[in-house]
């Protein structure tokens, strides 16, 4: 029997989580995965801080910092200082990074679309669910005591 950790493995290789240019496959641009999800967490979190978005993908302000500074030149993300405090800088996607950005959903869409169709309702809606659920515990277990990320190899 299959552990849990070969599961999430091999669930991970063939969604295509590895794919380090999978977004150019989609919408046609030179954006990386973890450039996608900086976009895809600027627009679900709507108009956050630079801190904001590195703790949301969990990575250092940092490396996050150089990671805007590439989707900015990209045209793809605008930074603005915050009213309330001049050292906080606010990301928002630009007219273009709304684009990109609607290029990958309708592409995620499809794919995600193409995946259930070979389950029935009532296995999409389990599905759906325990990724849900899924969801939950990680966001638990992250933020124990330790507070390591689950999947992390420090």
């Amino acid at each position: 029997m299959e552990s849990v950790r070969e599961k999430l493995q091999v669930f991970v290789r063939r969604f295509g989580l590895l794919n380090a240019d999978c977004c150019e496959e989609c919408c046609g641009e030179q954006v990386s995965a973890v450039q996608s999800h900086i976009l895809f967490e600027i627009r679900r979190l709507g108009n956050p801080s630079i801190q904001q978005v590195a703790d949301e993908l969990g990575m250092d302000v940092t490396t996050f910092s150089r990671q805007v500074k590439t989707v900015e030149g990209k045209g793809l993300v605008e930074r603005r200082v915050a009213p309330g405090d001049r050292r906080v800088s606010l990301l928002g996607l630009s007219d273009e990074g709304a684009r990109v950005l609607g290029q990958i959903d309708k592409y995620m869409a499809a794919k995600i679309g193409q995946i259930f169709s070979f389950l029935t309702p009532f296995e999409r809606e389990t599905v759906a669910r325990s990724l849900g659920l899924l969801n939950e515990a990680l966001s638990k277990a992250g933020s124990a005591p330790t507070g390591e990320k689950v999947a992390c190899c420090k």
